[in-house]
């Protein structure tokens, strides 16, 4: 059975974790088609956003059991490599130039918490739970804690992280782990819903808003502003404006255009 399983509807692409006797782990194969998958979808100018989920009662339950009974034998090498292959997927999905949805049907843990993180929106089912346990059996939610911080807050992100506790679907939206909570039989409807709206806007404004988004908490005002002035100008020049500008004067629907495929995230850092 493969690992990752990829559905279309309409412009929307379905990204579902399919090992769901395993409970969806972040292996090195399931990684490996993630970033495959990401690839494929952003050079897809027919994809305009992606939803990703679970197969089976979890969304994630993170690392590899199999793999974790190994990580003491392995040389420095090996684990940073590893380490470097995780750092990797969720930085991708993180700068994915399109609207992604996290539609999360059951507990996504610490790295699959991280899948959360990384996509733009999250809708959880109501029996789903979230949280990071690496603390609880030695290991360090490092590169979690990176998206973590920026979604909570550092209050927040110390209990999570500190505790590995599971928190239930309705505290991780007030924590601001995630953004709405619905009955599960209506969860892939809403992710749907989510992403038509998410991408409905002009191709070009969706990116640089998500590339202002993924860089500007890392920027003092001055810089913030100067970067933002930078995509302000971008836009005016696009074809994209062009478009809603007519549309909006002749009060009819805009027809944007598929936007470009886009094969690497480079300069969305």
């Amino acid at each position: 059975m493969e690992k990752l399983r990829v559905e279309d509807r309409g412009t929307i692409r379905f990204l579902v974790l399919n090992e769901p006797e395993r409970r969806n782990p972040l292996s090195q194969a399931m990684v490996a088609e993630l970033l495959a998958a990401l690839e494929e979808a952003a050079a897809d100018p027919g994809v305009r956003s992606l939803v990703l989920t679970g197969a089976g009662p979890a969304f994630s339950a993170g690392a590899d059991l199999a793999y974790l009974r190994t990580l003491t034998g392995l040389s420095a090498e090996e684990n940073l490599a590893h380490s470097e292959e995780l750092k990797t997927l969720f930085h991708r999905l993180y700068t994915f130039p399109k609207p992604t949805v996290a539609a999360v049907n059951g507990p996504a843990v610490a790295g699959g918490a991280g899948l959360v993180l990384a996509s733009d929106l999250a809708v959880l089912a109501e029996e789903a739970r979230i949280g990071f346990t690496e603390v609880k059996i030695g290991f360090v939610a490092a590169l979690v804690a990176v998206l973590l911080v920026r979604h909570v807050g550092e209050k927040h992100a110390r209990e999570l992280l500190l505790t590995g506790e599971l928190v239930p679907a309705d505290r991780a939206v007030a924590m601001g782990l995630a953004n709405r909570v619905v009955p599960k039989d209506e969860l892939v409807a809403a992710a749907l819903d989510l992403a038509e709206k998410a991408s409905a806007g002009a191709p070009t404004s969706i990116r640089l808003t998500k590339t202002l988004l993924a860089n500007l908490p890392g920027m003092g005002l001055a810089e913030g502003l100067a970067h933002a002035s930078l995509a302000n100008a971008w836009a005016r020049e696009s074809e994209n404006l062009k478009e809603g500008l007519a549309a909006f004067f002749e009060k009819r629907p805009p027809r944007f255009p598929p936007q470009p495929g886009v094969v690497t995230g480079e300069g969305e850092d």
